[in-house]
């Protein structure tokens, strides 16, 4: 039986990439549709997804289109990598911020920036799941845009769409502890719970024994030198948080005043978000150039490469087989930790079988580990508000209480100069 796949964001260079691929390694059939609404980016994705196709003769069916509705009608499967503005605007994000002496690394989760990105994200995304209630309302809907926890959370209140918010930092996290001990990850079990860039992988076994004890013996005679904050955070809670330094660091505005990290600065020596967005130009302008035909398609593109598409098929297959493997992903709390709101969107370790996701239970979680996640699921729920209603004192609100910025005249001045160069984006607050 032809499946149908929807990507939506499809000009995602290496999502789009990599996900083909990863399609076709599983040698089934399928029905592709990539939709943009840049004809560039979709003209390209188009491309080299055809040409990887050809190459390796694979049974999928493939369409493009910058209007997603013929595209989702009867869709089993609808993925959102969207990033609405696109590398400028999220630059922005960062900059103007700067200004104001906030630094982040990132920008795409929480402080200023992430509470920037989720002001333009949101209304696109409720359209989206708007037209897949409406069209294909019994598909698996997964979302892979950032701020994940806003986005999931805003989706479910404004249109009661099941979302599933999928991110693979966890994941990453818990093979990068697995491989610091030298162990087998497929020896491994791990579970985890928080906020996505901020979860706790709490447990930790190997061979069914607790391995925490070992991790504390291996940094003790082995001081770690990259991840310092995390590990800081370790020796303190007696979790690890994923995903590492450049993420984590967000959620502790205060800890950075200035950004100030380790002798460097947030976002500019350390983590350059710049560089992260040169980087990201450079595989689209590769990506472009396979499209095109100037570079030759080869063996290598159809290695299993990481990247946040590489466990959705795996996912998927999970789902259809009644598998009932272990992933992370992002679903309501609905009392998975009963001292967070119940609609807040919690990313822990989940079940994937023919019911969907589920969260398992959090067992071993430390009542410790739950009180830095309060403030951020109250700044999450004001984001999504301001974000729904374009209420410009909730933003500003939000901007306070996250803790990158203080002084409520500056928020304010700092929420004009983030609406005035996002505002071709920002319907809500026009």
């Amino acid at each position: 039986m032809v499946k149908t796949i929807v990507l939506i964001g499809a000009g995602s260079a290496m999502f789009t990439q990599g996900l083909v691929a990863d399609l076709i390694l599983t040698k089934k059939n399928w029905r592709l549709c990539l939709v943009d609404i840049d004809p560039q980016a979709l003209q390209v994705a188009q491309g080299l997804a055809q040409r990887m196709i050809r190459y390796k003769d694979a049974p999928i069916s493939l369409l493009a289109s910058t209007e997603r509705s013929a595209m989702l009608r009867g869709a089993d499967y609808v993925v959102t990598t969207i990033g609405v503005g696109g590398r400028t605007a999220w630059l922005a994000d960062v900059q103007i911020p700067r200004r104001y002496n906030i630094y982040q690394p990132v920008g795409d989760t929480t402080m200023a920036g992430g509470i920037s990105r989720a002001m333009r994200m949101i209304p696109a995304l409720v359209e989206i799941a708007n037209d897949v209630k409406r069209l294909c309302p019994q598909a698996l809907f997964v979302n892979y845009a950032n701020p994940m926890s806003v986005n999931c959370w805003a989706i479910r209140q404004a249109t009661d769409v099941p979302v599933v918010g999928l991110c693979i930092g966890t994941y990453d996290v818990e093979r990068e502890l697995a491989h610091l001990m030298g162990y087998d990850p497929s020896e491994c079990t791990f579970n985890s719970a928080g906020i996505n860039h901020f979860t706790w992988v709490y447990g930790f076994k190997y061979r069914g024994e607790d391995a925490w004890p070992a991790v504390r013996r291996h940094i003790a005679a082995h001081p770690p030198e990259h991840n310092r904050f995390s590990w800081s955070l370790f020796e303190a809670y007696g979790a690890y948080p994923a995903v590492n330094d450049r993420h984590v660091t967000e959620f502790f505005p205060q800890r950075f005043p200035n950004g100030y990290y380790y002798g460097n600065t947030l976002g500019v020596s350390a983590f350059s978000l710049e560089q992260t967005i040169e980087y990201g130009q450079r595989i689209y302008e590769h990506m472009g150039a396979l499209a095109r035909g100037d570079e030759p398609i080869n063996e290598r593109l159809f290695e299993r490469a990481e990247g946040e598409h590489g466990q959705l098929t795996e996912m998927i297959d999970s789902i259809e087989q009644d598998a009932a493997r272990r992933y992370a992903a992002n679903l309501p709390n609905a009392g998975l930790i009963p001292q967070l709101a119940p609609n807040a969107i919690l990313e822990a370790t989940c079940r994937a079988d023919r019911d969907g996701f589920t969260h398992l239970p959090t067992e071993g979680l430390h009542p410790a580990l739950v009180a830095p996640l309060m403030q951020r699921i109250a700044v999450h729920d004001l984001t999504v508000q301001a974000a729904l209603t374009g209420e410009r004192k909730l933003l500003v609100e939000a901007m306070l209480l996250d803790g990158c910025i203080s002084d409520p005249v500056s928020a304010e001045r700092l929420v004009d100069d983030l609406l005035q160069a996002q505002k071709a984006f920002l319907p809500q607050f026009a």
